[in-house]
């Protein structure tokens, strides 16, 4: 129901539970209930995807709403874009898409953060020594959180082996800007 709210309605969504309960499996088939790209939509996905040089003779034109998940060790460039050619990010890459943060609390802090400008404006300027370039970045983000590091916290069929302070430190790896940013956080039980 969560996913079919953050689809109708463009929501960001955080999934909280423990491993195994289905959060990845739910992100990687979100793209199939979203309306298929307009044509005008496919054109601009098309050329960020160029631009990047990630279209190739066979595939001249993207058709379908991008699905973009980095790992969680994935730096700050990478996913705002930048670098000596000013290339776009993994976020204008997931332009007119999904942006799925696997594991969530395990992206560096500074890497979360600056997400936070582009959520809320829907572009990010790069701006490095050799120029600077506006990209579109209009994603839904999907993410995915264990609730503490063992992933077992509020799991009626696994105990958890995390003190509370535990608990609260992996809480806090996200910033409250950024979860102020997200529309919907659900609980998902394991199976």
């Amino acid at each position: 129901r969560a996913l079919e709210i953050a689809a109708a309605g463009g929501h960001n969504l955080i999934m909280s539970g423990p491993p195994g309960s289905g959060k990845t499996m739910l992100s990687q088939a979100f793209c199939s209930i979203l309306p298929p790209l307009a044509w005008e939509e496919a054109l601009v996905v098309s050329k960020i995807y160029s631009i990047a040089g990630l279209l190739n003779e066979k595939q001249k034109i993207i058709i379908e709403r991008p699905f973009r998940a980095p790992h969680h060790t994935a730096s700050k460039i990478s996913l705002v874009g930048g670098g000596s050619n000013l290339k776009p990010g993994e976020i204008t890459l997931a332009h007119h898409g999904v942006l799925f943060l696997d594991e969530m609390n395990e992206f560096a802090s500074d890497t979360l953060e600056a997400l936070r400008q582009p959520l809320e404006n829907k572009t990010i300027t790069v701006v490095r020594i050799s120029g600077n370039v506006l990209y579109p970045a209009d994603f839904i983000l999907l993410a995915a959180v264990n609730p503490c590091k063992c992933g077992y916290y509020l799991d009626s069929s696994h105990n958890c082996t995390c003190s509370a302070r535990d608990i609260e430190h992996y809480r806090q790896k996200i910033s409250g800007p950024i979860l102020d940013r997200m529309d919907l956080l659900v609980y998902v039980k394991s199976m």
